[in-house]
């Protein structure tokens, strides 16, 4: 055989191998999420970074805590590291084993196709320990913008795939401060400014005002949008939409009268989670509704605050499952003005995904209207078990496993799942 053959042969052999070697080169990044995570908040993070880069990600649902799963890549590697998460390379062998197993047992596969469009209904006066959503987005990394009463009122909401609501009364009665704070000057500035904006945007009483604001936010969730609400902005907006056109705040607050029949005159089809509530019509109570269950006892007794995620059919209940993924079942509860759900009240076709056992208390909620959804999540920070006005925001960077900022960002890449998988 001479020289000029024996190189054709060669070439010819490379050719055949080579894409096989290729195959069998392949390898996968995978983003663990049970306890061996370092660090499980800035894993979204990653995942999110990923759908930016135009990765294809895929969300295991109950394999590994809610592993993620994508392509490897140096870039992704080197942001790992930069960011603190672990990470697995696996190969296509592993992958196809893992995929086998997800496909015998109670777990799925769900891809995510696009990063979310992010954001937080935020006041102009936010003061810095008010909000654990925001916390929770700068730490982990992920993009978002903020939109107030004026910007709802001028349809911008249908910019964006996900609203989170920061906490905030749409009843108009400034957090019912009144009896603690209304001497403070933080509280007669936002008396003050809230009063001018309803009346720039041309209503008489801020009540009126955050009504329309509730409606609009409502008819964004109708028309597709995604809503995730913590602590006060939970029960305030289904009171303020329940409460349309009926006077609930007390004179004390804004000095005119107060309609003695309330609750007779409560409208229940306009809300998105809960009916048969009563109001708290007295200014010197800290509570709206007896929606909320509040117990400041437990102080004292901070074991029965705990709550228990329910566990769902990945298969059967992708959503639900993908709002309840987490390295543990057992969470430790934490107050908010807002901390917890009366089950009597929650209506029915609302999905209750997480209760304080044998107590009558649902923690997290969720549900459709229209084509959109909203998760509700009671309590004001999961890291900071009696949160008080004034205290410091919470360092993230000490709370890097946290299975309760965990809720909060199982939502944020909800809306980024294919759709088809996801039952409307």
């Amino acid at each position: 055989m001479n020289p000029k053959t024996i190189l054709a042969f060669a070439v010819a052999v490379l050719l055949l191998v080579a894409p096989c070697s290729l195959i069998a080169q392949e390898t996968f990044c995978l983003i663990p999420m049970d306890a061996v995570q370092s660090d499980h908040l800035r894993a979204y993070g990653i995942a999110y970074w990923a759908l930016q880069q135009g990765f294809k990600v895929e969300w295991l649902l109950n394999f590994r805590g809610g592993a993620f799963l994508t392509p490897d890549s140096r870039l992704l590697q080197v942001q790992s590291r930069l960011m603190g998460v672990s990470i697995e390379i696996i190969g296509a062998d592993q992958r196809e084993e893992i995929l086998k197993a997800i496909g015998k047992g109670n777990m799925e596969v769900v891809l995510l196709e696009k990063p979310p469009k992010v954001a937080v209904y935020t006041p102009p006066d936010k003061r810095p320990w008010d909000d654990a959503v925001t916390l929770a987005l700068v730490y982990a990394k992920i993009p978002y913008e903020t939109l107030w009463d004026k910007e709802v009122l001028e349809g911008k909401l249908s910019k964006y795939d996900w609203l989170h609501l920061h906490h905030e009364d749409f009843t108009g009665q400034y957090g019912k401060f009144y009896a603690t704070f209304h001497n403070a000057p933080w509280y007669q500035e936002q008396v003050r400014l809230y009063t001018l904006y309803a009346r720039e945007a041309g209503f008489a009483k801020v009540q009126q005002h955050k009504c329309e604001v509730a409606k609009a936010i409502k008819g964004y969730v109708l028309t597709g949008g995604f809503l995730f609400a913590m602590c006060s902005a939970t029960d305030t907006i289904d009171i303020a939409l329940a409460a349309e056109g009926v006077d609930i705040v007390p004179p004390e607050i804004d000095g005119d009268g107060q309609d003695p029949s309330i609750d007779g005159k409560l409208d229940f089809g306009k809300t998105f989670a809960f009916e048969r509530f009563s109001v708290i019509p007295s200014a010197y109570i800290y509570e709206y509704s007896n929606i909320d269950i509040s117990n400041y006892q437990n102080v004292a007794h901070p074991e029965l605050e705990d709550f228990t995620l329910f566990e769902f059919s990945a298969k059967i209940d992708p959503v639900e499952t993908m709002l309840t993924q987490c390295h543990t079942n057992e969470i430790k509860g934490f107050f908010g003005q807002t901390t917890s759900f009366n089950r009597d009240f929650v209506k029915k076709g609302v999905r209750i995904l997480a209760e304080c056992p044998n107590q009558n208390r649902a923690k997290l909620i969720h549900g459709n209207l229209g084509r959109g959804t909203f998760t509700f999540y009671g309590g004001h920070d999961p890291e900071d078990f009696s949160h008080a006005v004034g205290d410091p925001p919470t360092d993230l960077s000490l709370h890097k496993n946290s299975p309760g900022y965990r809720m909060i960002l199982n939502n944020i890449l909800f809306p980024a799942a294919k759709k088809k998988k996801l039952k409307t």
